[in-house]
């Protein structure tokens, strides 16, 4: 029996060797959505971006 960890690089590593191959063939379409993935990026890290890391910001010195 193979465990998890192997079934999850054996998938890894198929996924990755698809994309491959994928980005190979069609280079110039995914080259020409490159500014909208961009646009997309933004703002997905303003949203996931530094929550949490706020505390303590209440304008007083640290005791």
């Amino acid at each position: 029996m193979i465990n998890s960890r192997t079934w999850m690089l054996m998938g890894g590593s198929l996924i990755v060797i698809v994309l491959f191959f994928m980005l190979r063939e069609h280079w110039g379409h995914a080259f020409g959505l490159l500014p909208y993935l961009l646009l997309l990026a933004c703002p997905l890290m303003h949203l996931f971006h530094g929550h949490g890391g706020h505390h303590g910001h209440d304008g007083g010195e640290e005791k």
